[in-house]
């Protein structure tokens, strides 16, 4: 499977995982847990395979600011957590950041 969609994978399922971790208030009910679980399971897998074709540094930073800008927006959209300017600001930041990587980084090219 091609190392990008791997990639897009690894970053829903950790977010899917982390979103889910609210609900599982403790992994005290079943559901959530097992979302949690399978969640990171499938995010982990699948970004290990990753790594057989990306460098991990560059891989990380987007999967880790990906999933920061989308678990924030979850936790604004379903937790009604606030999302002040600073926030905003540094979303940007790590949204800029991501971006810049993907389009002029020579790390991604082979």
């Amino acid at each position: 499977m091609h190392p990008w969609l791997l990639l897009g994978i690894a970053i829903g399922s950790e977010v899917l995982a982390t979103s889910a971790l609210p609900a599982s208030h403790g992994f005290t009910r079943p559901l959530p847990s097992l979302v949690v679980l399978l969640g990171y399971s499938v995010a982990f897998y699948c970004l290990s395979l990753v790594l057989k074709d990306l460098p991990v540094g560059v891989v990380y930073a987007i999967w880790s600011g990906a999933g920061i800008v989308l678990v924030s927006l979850i936790g604004w959209l379903f937790y009604q957590q606030n999302i002040d300017l600073p926030t905003l600001l540094g979303i940007s930041l790590i949204t800029t950041g991501v971006l810049v990587l993907n389009l002029f980084s020579n790390s991604l090219r082979h």
